[in-house]
């Protein structure tokens, strides 16, 4: 059986050549302290995992072996969106990134697998660059940001790209900024953002599109969020009441909110044995796929073998998680 991994990340070869020249990368530059690598941009300073934030495909290839994974899903890391930027701008920075990617999966086409960035600050442009990267240049979707420049997915603005995924049979996978985010504004302090305020966002982000009506309005969309969810599916029974009791609640879904949350796919970094298998008994083993988070997540030694060791899981379960389950939705 083989493993397949939804979620490690990526920071393009271009990147690198650029900022050592002393240049700005899209508005992203880099510098070191102590060892530690940082990305500067408008959406802050971010943490680079070093080495390997900086392997060529052969050496992360070395390090999946190690790992035990097979395939990697792989897609740019969340600080590299840059949705600031003009249309055209975010467009050359998504096709460089998107054609290393699909030049990987050439290379490699039974390690790698790949996930688009898209311009999404011009959907029209984000739809043309969804069709150039799952119709001609081989991936398999896209890795999206839980918000666009303060746009909620459930705006209308949105809804075309939302149709033409939905034809084309896109994997959309949301990984929201992890030193940028809702609980920032709150709280920055102890690592609060990365550990906290990510499940913040993909709590919210789930709730979005529910509630916004866009898996009812789109029932085909392939949807995958990252770190399990964040606590929405706890939150699940919550929603429901307020489902029931609230006809602001209903404006636009037709069933009780949890009936969409079995609809999407989570990856499985919970981090805890009792928080995956609520996971799973919420929205179904089906739902639940392998993901590592690499580079940023130091796994010990590795989630494969994490799955592998839960004694909460069958057999059955694990090989859903670890292959099953994303050999059916990536068509792999």
């Amino acid at each position: 059986m083989r493993t397949i991994d939804i979620h490690a990340h990526f920071i393009p070869q271009s990147m690198w050549k650029t900022v050592e020249t002393g240049a700005d990368w899209f508005d992203i530059t880099y510098q070191e302290e102590n060892g530690v690598g940082f990305t500067l941009g408008p959406k802050g300073k971010d943490q680079v995992p070093l080495p390997k934030l900086r392997f060529t495909a052969d050496q992360r290839i070395n390090d999946m072996n190690d790992q035990g994974v097979d395939i990697q899903v792989v897609s740019v890391a969340a600080p590299l969106y840059n949705y600031h930027l003009t249309p055209q701008l975010g467009l050359e920075l998504a096709q460089e990134v998107n054609n290393e990617i699909s030049e990987m999966v050439r290379l490699y086409p039974d390690r790698f697998a790949g996930l688009a960035t898209l311009p999404m600050q011009d959907v029209d442009v984000a739809i043309d660059e969804l069709d150039r990267a799952v119709n001609h240049i081989g991936l398999k979707g896209a890795e999206l940001d839980c918000i666009v420049n303060n746009n909620n997915w459930d705006e209308e603005r949105f809804s075309p790209f939302f149709e033409a995924a939905e034809k084309m049979g896109a994997v959309l996978f949301y990984h929201p900024q992890p030193n940028n985010n809702l609980a920032t504004v709150r709280n920055g302090s102890y690592s609060i953002p990365n550990s906290f305020g990510v499940l913040l966002e993909d709590s919210l982000v789930a709730a979005t599109l529910i509630f916004g009506g866009v898996l009812e309005r789109y029932p085909d969309l392939k949807i995958c969020i990252a770190h399990g969810g964040g606590p929405a599916c706890f939150g699940a029974g919550r929603w429901d009441r307020g489902w029931q009791v609230r006809s602001e609640a209903r404006i636009n879904i037709s069933n009780p909110p949890s009936t969409y949350l079995k609809k999407m796919y989570y990856d499985c970094i919970t981090m805890s044995e009792t928080a995956l298998r609520f996971l799973i008994d919420t929205v179904g083993i089906d739902r639940v796929v392998l993901g590592s988070d690499w580079p940023y997540v130091s796994w010990d030694p590795s989630p494969v073998s994490w799955i592998n060791n839960l004694n909460s899981l069958s057999q059955e379960e694990k090989e859903k998680i670890l292959c099953r389950n994303l050999e059916s939705l990536l068509d792999i």
